[in-house]
């Protein structure tokens, strides 16, 4: 049996109507950029997160970028951010002239540990940039803690968290604003790059669409050194077309990750630690170990597709070189890098499939 880390395949069989119908409106109005499938999709993603305004933009990184420049984060400033994430949350920070301070994660739930942020505030801190690494929630209460202590800003990385909810409390709420991915393996996904931020700051609203416009608030008038960075009206019609779907599909993430944590029974693998406070999405489902190698061979040749999130830590990149930080100064993120294994967990994922990649890894030694 072959078992891909991903497809989209049962998704589009069920949605294949909707998504065809979604290209129709778009193709036969000829309005391409900034009409009524992009005014649709931003309000009804606002009213999901229950949330007052949403910003629709070219990608998750555009998301970050924007906020933070609409909040007047840059040169001299410090954002922390988790030591163990997707680049793009470093790249942000970098982006808007602002200083990257890595904390390290719960290793169990491998995001941010808020009992390490306040270690690292300084005079400079300007904003927390806590992840929603996985689909999984941060721990929010002590970090808005911290936050209000020290009068900073936090903007919620969600690129992975879509839906997921912490004490009863979706993900995105919590902070000044939130920015989300729609890239297409995300569990709302566009057929493209595609991005929104969300926030209940009307002013802030503003100054995100205007960033993202140019640095207009209305044709040929820039008040920003803004960027293009605008929600296309195909892709907002095709996330329309599955936002009302989201939920159904993150619960039937949810049956597939429960089997995984129910019947997967190997000492050699950690699985991950969820708290009864959050309601996860399961992005991804992330196990450690020491073989990882070995495991991840081994899994290839009984034709199970995997993953590795994230191999090499962000401050161990080339790009990042700049910032002196050396291999053993952040060793949870580089314990991570070294041992995790992404298990595949998609949409539609037969029960087959599932009992197939149980035994092959309850059997792995």
């Amino acid at each position: 049996m072959n078992v891909p880390f991903v497809s989209f395949k049962p998704m589009e069989a069920e949605l294949e109507k909707d998504l065809r119908a979604a290209f129709e409106r778009v193709f036969e109005r000829s309005w391409y950029i900034e009409g009524v499938e992009d005014e649709g999709f931003e309000e009804a993603f606002a009213s999901y997160n229950e949330r007052k305004y949403c910003i629709g933009c070219g990608n998750g990184l555009d998301a970050l970028v924007i906020a933070l420049k609409a909040l007047g984060v840059g040169k001299g400033d410090e954002v922390i951010v988790p030591s163990n994430t997707y680049i793009a949350t470093a790249l942000a920070v970098t982006y808007v002239g602002a200083d990257v301070v890595f904390t390290e994660p719960d290793i169990r739930t491998y995001n941010i540990d808020p009992s390490k942020i306040e270690e690292k505030i300084t005079s400079r801190t300007k904003a927390i940039m806590p992840v929603h690494l996985y689909g999984q929630a941060c721990d929010m209460d002590p970090i808005m803690e911290i936050a209000a202590k020290y009068g900073l800003y936090v903007v919620e990385d969600c690129a992975q968290a879509h839906g997921a909810t912490y004490k009863g409390r979706k993900t995105g709420t919590f902070g000044i604003a939130a920015g989300y991915s729609f890239y297409p393996g995300k569990n709302l996904g566009a057929l493209g790059d595609a991005g929104a931020v969300i926030t209940d700051d009307e002013e802030l609203a503003k100054k995100i669409r205007a960033y993202g416009n140019y640095g207009s608030d209305y044709k040929y008038h820039h008040i920003y050194l803004g960027s293009n960075s605008r929600l296309d009206e195909l892709q907002a019609a095709f996330l329309a077309a599955k936002l009302p779907h989201l939920d159904k599909i993150n619960e039937d993430r949810r049956r597939i990750a429960n089997r995984y944590l129910a019947e997967i029974k190997n000492d050699s693998l950690v699985l991950p630690y969820c708290s009864s406070d959050m309601v996860p999405v399961w992005h991804i489902f992330a196990i450690r170990t020491d073989k990882r190698d070995e495991l991840e061979a081994y899994l290839k040749a009984k034709g199970i597709g995997t993953n590795k999130h994230y191999p090499i830590p962000i401050h161990m990149q080339e790009c990042y070189k700049c910032l002196g930080i050396k291999e053993g100064a952040l060793p949870i993120a580089e314990e991570i890098s070294r041992t995790e294994l992404s298990l595949p967990l998609f949409y539609g994922m037969t029960d087959e499939q599932i009992q197939y990649v149980i035994d092959a890894l309850n059997d792995f030694k």
